[in-house]
């Protein structure tokens, strides 16, 4: 392998003393991994049918030709790779695309919105046996990695079979920055294993210099790509079922969020006849938790995932289900975006309603988004509300005058316009790591 000048220095695995220990430890503990995955598929974390993959012994064929691998560990990074995906899909056509996850959620999402053709795997435990068994089988000559994933048995091993490593939008807060300054010389390998890495903002970049890496431009995937699809005709059934009525919609909730949103809700229905609040929770499996929450706190409440609908006469419907939020954002006069009222989860990305104009609205609590939200906020592209008592005067504002909320949606959607071009200055800047045309 002979890196990109000026990206990548090494040609060779990196070694140093944490890297070792770390191999030898895994391997010491990788033959626990089988009883962990099983305990963890009894927990519904993990899909029971696939833990071979889980395991690096993947049964899928694997096509003929050259391989390409892209990876995002859970819901949010594994969405953002689908426009990179599908922008790979139509420059390089003679590539195989390899898409890994970690999680059920991501893989159930992915199985619904990867372009035809692409492959889909979990991937495997950082154990040295279960990347081996991985690398061996797909033999990708390129991986291109997101945000986060920072696993060293998993990049030595692939620099070692000579793939070609990206770190893209790549993320890393203050508190892993200094987790990793404390084994500087390991940081530093794994960082320089890289032939390129372009970190999502200036505050990552910052972290990843200091740790030794050499960066390009900055690229955050969350930002670009094309507005989320949905079904045409369960979009007209929806609107027909809710005519007439107000509808919010709160987006990826977490726990805590719900009860908020929903209290925030209640002192605008006597001036909103008909309002219909819509939740649709971050992990779909909490839907029957928060449907008998609404239930207690006096709703009448339906849940999507068991085939219920939004009749006239309920007041509150769990959107359970995976794949749907362009239904909802389409469907929704505002939007709550949660992950943003609870201290530790930092919002979410709040570009994916933009893209279709809707009025948002979000919590204090927005660091993985930070930036995006604060240029939103500047241009009233999208509001916060700091507590319950701001949410619900927020709330009445827009649906009282729809107006505003429409001149605010048009404002974000302009705003998510201005991101169309990075995508394709990172293709640009991968095109020298991908195998050569024949």
């Amino acid at each position: 392998m002979s890196p990109v000048p000026g990206r990548g220095r090494v040609s060779r695995p990196p070694r140093t003393l944490g890297l070792s220990a770390y191999s030898l430890i895994l391997g010491l503990l990788e033959p626990l991994a089988p009883a962990l995955l099983r305990a963890r598929a009894r927990r519904g974390k993990e899909d029971a049918e696939r833990l071979h993959e889980r395991l690096g012994q993947p049964q899928a064929l694997r096509p003929p030709g050259e391989l390409v691998w892209l990876h995002g560990v859970s819901v949010g990074e594994s969405v953002s790779l689908l426009p990179l995906a599908e922008a790979l899909r139509t420059r390089r056509p003679d590539l195989t695309l390899l898409v890994t996850s970690g999680t059920r959620t991501a893989a159930e999402l992915l199985a619904r919105r990867l372009p035809d053709g692409v492959i889909h795997q979990y991937a495997p435990v950082d154990g040295p046996r279960a990347v081996a068994g991985f690398l061996d089988h797909w033999r990708p000559a390129t991986g291109i990695l997101v945000e986060s994933e920072l696993w060293p048995n998993l990049i030595t091993a692939a620099i070692g079979r000579g793939t070609r490593l990206a770190l893209v939008s790549a993320r890393m807060t203050e508190k892993s920055a200094l987790g990793w300054g404390r084994a500087p010389a390991t940081a530093q390998a794994l960082l320089q294993a890289f032939d390129l890495i372009l970190p999502q903002d200036a505050e990552t970049d910052s972290r990843l210099r200091r740790l030794g890496a050499s960066t390009g431009p900055q690229l955050n995937l969350k930002q670009v790509g094309a507005p989320l699809p949905c079904d045409g005709a369960e979009l007209g059934r929806m609107r027909a079922l809710t005519e007439g009525r107000p509808v919010i919609l709160a987006a990826s909730t977490h726990p805590g969020e719900e009860a908020l949103i929903a209290e925030a809700v209640q002192p605008l229905r006597a001036a909103q006849p008909g309002l219909l609040l819509i939740i649709a929770p971050r992990h779909p499996e909490r839907g029957a938790e928060v449907a008998e929450m609404l239930t207690a706190a006096g709703a009448n409440t339906a849940r999507r995932s068991i085939g219920e609908t939004p009749e006239p006469l309920i007041s509150a419907y769990v959107a359970d289900t995976l794949g749907e939020l362009g239904l909802f954002f389409r469907l929704a006069n505002v939007v709550v975006m949660g992950g943003g009222f609870v201290p530790g989860i930092g919002g979410h990305n709040p570009l994916e309603p933009a893209r279709l104009g809707a009025a948002i609205i979000t919590g204090p609590d927005v660091f993985n988004a930070g930036q995006t939200y604060a240029d939103m906020f500047e241009t009233v592209a999208a509001l916060c509300a700091p507590d319950q008592a701001t949410l619900t005067r927020h709330l009445g504002g827009l649906l009282d005058n729809p107006a505003i909320a429409r001149r605010m949606g048009e404002a974000a959607q302009a705003y998510a316009a201005q991101y169309g071009e990075a995508l394709d200055r990172a293709l640009d800047q991968l095109a020298p790591l991908l195998p050569a045309k024949d």
